[in-house]
């Protein structure tokens, strides 16, 4: 298969130059978690596995995509093709449940929080974390082996700068239904449901900060639960944009800069968002930077 290649010397800057920040943020906050037992709490550790999911997105298509560019070599063989493709199922699906997990931590965390710690003990949380991967891992192998079903008649270019499902289908010739089967059972169960519980959480966190009588109560429930809805916004608003934008020449740069955003750029952003408003993250942050 061929992708298309529009990209200048400016892009490899940019896409070298983003890679690298998000492998440095986000291991520099798994390690900081990992190594600080004052961080080993159920937040931080969805935390953590937010940065791995962060790590699997952007490895999972920046360097094939850095190789492309400097090499010219524009081509991808089908195996290596659905192997990027399970990866990056494997990372949406992962993120989604892990975004969704963290915004039960804060409702618990707000809502209830004399029971917080029985609700979530260290068991309970090994758990969550284990089904969050076997499924993610699920999930990705049934949409790429559906994937592989699919018929290539007579293009075989994919007008993207990855293995993307929406750009293989939109020029494959029959084989699909299997893929729409799981892909709107995976709509459904893992996108609709997610964000549906998230807001409804939200609007019980709401209703309980805004009877917190303390200002500094207030500013602080709002700063734990701002950073997690922001991301949540991010990668929901910009993953619906991309898989609702038409599968039309017309749209084909706008496709395209949307999904450079959300798979290269928000795992980048999300490290960062936590990390600036979350104080207790920066003050451990400052110190292990410090040791070093």
């Amino acid at each position: 298969m061929k992708a298309d290649n529009h990209f200048c010397s400016f892009n490899i800057v940019f896409f070298l130059f983003t890679y690298l920040i998000a492998i440095l943020v986000n291991i520099i906050i798994i390690s900081v978690i990992c190594l600080d037992p004052h961080l080993h709490t159920p937040m931080y550790l969805f935390l953590c596995n937010l940065s791995i999911v962060d790590l699997c997105f952007t490895t999972a298509n920046v360097p094939k995509l850095l190789y492309i560019l400097l090499s010219g070599d524009n081509t991808i063989s089908f195996t290596q093709c659905s192997i990027q493709m399970y990866f990056l199922f494997l990372a949406e699906t992962t993120e989604d449940m892990v975004i969704f997990i963290m915004g039960y931590d804060r409702y618990v965390a707000i809502c209830h929080p004399l029971n917080y710690h029985q609700i979530l003990n260290r068991q309970i949380c090994i758990v969550i974390t284990m089904v969050i991967w076997i499924v993610g891992c699920v999930n990705s192998t049934l949409l790429t082996s559906s994937i592989s079903k699919m018929l290539f008649c007579s293009s075989f270019t994919i007008h993207q700068f990855f293995c993307d499902a929406k750009a293989l289908i939109n020029i494959s010739c029959g084989g699909t239904e299997m893929f729409y089967i799981v892909m709107y059972a995976d709509c459904l169960l893992l996108g609709l449901v997610p964000i549906i519980c998230n807001l409804m959480s939200y609007g019980k966190i709401i209703k309980v900060i805004l009877h917190i009588t303390s200002k500094d109560g207030r500013s602080k429930a709002f700063s734990t639960c701002s950073s997690h809805f922001i991301v949540m916004i991010i990668y929901y608003g910009t993953g619906t944009a991309v898989y609702m934008t038409p599968p039309s020449d017309r749209y084909n740069i706008l496709e395209q800069i949307l999904t450079v955003f959300y798979t290269t750029v928000v795992p980048m952003f999300n490290p960062l968002i936590y990390r600036l408003r979350n104080k207790e993250l920066k003050n451990y942050l400052r110190k292990f930077l410090a040791s070093y």
